[in-house]
């Protein structure tokens, strides 16, 4: 592969993603996710994706699109709390989860992306977390089919922590605002969240930038994410609904409210 990194359409970019692959796709709840590539990847078909991501969007956007489909058996996520799809296929048996505390799964996912293949942490101690037990694939008639495993446990300085286990996958999904032809990668303030994270994660990387530039037009001290981490990039298509940025819950204030 040549320096210049850049896809014509997303359709391309995720072509190659076969049935049955592991993904890490960036985001945090609606902002941030790479609505491009997933669309573009609903609209293949591709099934039996086994996903590492914070959550797994709402019943109709983002990786809901992909969960609605039947297109995801495994989920690894913190909070899946804004999908009642989500909750319908995990209780019925039809998708395996592994819930992870959100410190642990970032930290998994870099330490993945760094070459690192184990690290020890506190958070999860004393819970189902590190004793095992927690419920990953639920039976028709609702019994557990699978249960996570109890992990080991270490003590350093009298206190215990917990063996968590890098995160690679063979695909990475994420978004950000600007990236160039080398694949280095700039985010928007909170859209940051799990994207470099998970681009590191992943051994064949794919972004979707709302501007692409030339190389040299960033400044180094710039870059969120260096071009190393990244195979792929495509440029979002200015006024494309899948690259919308919707908003999960929308708060304002009552017209004359105090």
């Amino acid at each position: 592969m040549g320096l210049d990194k850049t896809v014509a359409s997303a359709a391309e970019a995720v072509a190659d993603i076969p049935e049955g692959a592991s993904l890490a796709v960036g985001g945090f709840g609606l902002c941030g996710i790479p609505g491009t590539l997933i669309d573009a990847l609903w609209q293949r078909g591709v099934g039996g994706l086994r996903v590492v991501s914070n959550n797994c969007g709402v019943d109709d956007w983002g990786l809901g699109l992909l969960l609605a489909a039947g297109q995801i058996s495994r989920m690894t996520s913190s909070y899946v709390g804004e999908n009642k799809e989500f909750a319908r296929q995990y209780l019925s048996g039809e998708l395996e989860v592994e819930l992870v505390p959100q410190g642990t799964l970032a930290e998994r996912l870099r330490a993945g992306g760094s070459g690192i293949p184990a690290f020890y942490t506190p958070a999860g101690t004393g819970t189902q977390v590190g004793e095992g037990g927690l419920p990953w694939r639920y039976a028709a008639d609702g019994s557990v089919a699978v249960a996570s495993p109890a992990k080991e446990t270490r003590e350093f300085d009298g206190r215990p922590y917990l063996l968590e286990h890098g995160i690679t996958t063979d695909f990475a999904l994420v978004r950000a605002t600007i990236g160039d032809r080398h694949g280095n990668l700039v985010f928007r303030s909170s859209a940051r969240n799990f994207n470099p994270l998970a681009a590191m994660a992943g051994r064949i990387t794919v972004a979707e930038v709302d501007h692409l530039v030339e190389p040299g037009e960033l400044d180094p001290d710039e870059v969120h994410l260096p071009g190393i981490f990244v195979q792929r990039v495509v440029r979002v298509t200015p006024g494309d609904p899948a690259a919308e940025r919707r908003i999960e819950r929308r708060t304002v204030r009552q017209e004359g409210g105090a």
